[in-house]
């Protein structure tokens, strides 16, 4: 029978990822990681030399689990004229609604080394030129995606000001547009 557990090097991620968003980036240490992933800091030094490369690691992680998950979205959508931008809609209103805690381990890696965030920009610009080329309307697409990173960001930095009520009333106003756009 096939071991599910995660991979050592996987729950050293997601221990880094739970502990900044815990405890806030300023608390994650190697030591507390180790601890959390129940390795040694020998372990953890084998797969992530330095902090700086667990970071990256964290940062990749969201990049890629947000894009898989997003990908499978898309999917069921396939041949809908804005299906992408309604999935990416629909993921974004469901993190919200889940309380998800923004991914605080981006707020870690960007006070270590801005350069981590290269991984995310060019995940967001590539997610924004398919969106626009698979949408009947691409400045609906646009809009879109700056007020999922609008308030993503706000939350990331802790300056969400944004009732549920008034969330809901803009993701329903852009589900409407969604749906009213013509077909390319």
């Amino acid at each position: 029978m096939a071991d599910k557990r995660p991979n050592t090097r996987q729950r050293l991620l997601e221990a880094a990822a739970d502990i900044s968003r815990e405890s806030g980036a300023g608390s994650l240490s190697l030591d507390a990681v180790a601890a959390r992933a129940g390795t040694s800091k020998g372990g953890l030094l084998y797969h992530f030399p330095t902090k700086a490369a667990l970071m990256e690691g964290v940062v990749e992680m969201f990049v890629s689990s947000f894009a898989e998950t997003l990908s499978a979205r898309a999917a069921e959508k396939q041949g809908e004229p804005n299906g992408l931008a309604e999935a990416y809609l629909e993921l974004f209103v469901e993190d919200h609604d889940c309380n998800k805690p923004p991914p605080s381990g981006l707020l870690a890696a960007l006070a270590e080394n801005p350069d981590f965030l290269r991984p995310v920009r060019r995940f967001e610009r590539e997610l924004l030129d398919r969106m626009k080329e698979n949408s009947a309307d691409p400045a609906l697409s646009i809009v879109i995606f700056l007020v999922a990173l609008g308030v993503r960001n706000s939350a990331l930095i802790n300056l969400d000001v944004l009732t549920d009520e008034e969330f809901h009333l803009v993701t329903e106003r852009l589900k409407t547009l969604l749906e009213a756009a013509p077909d390319q």
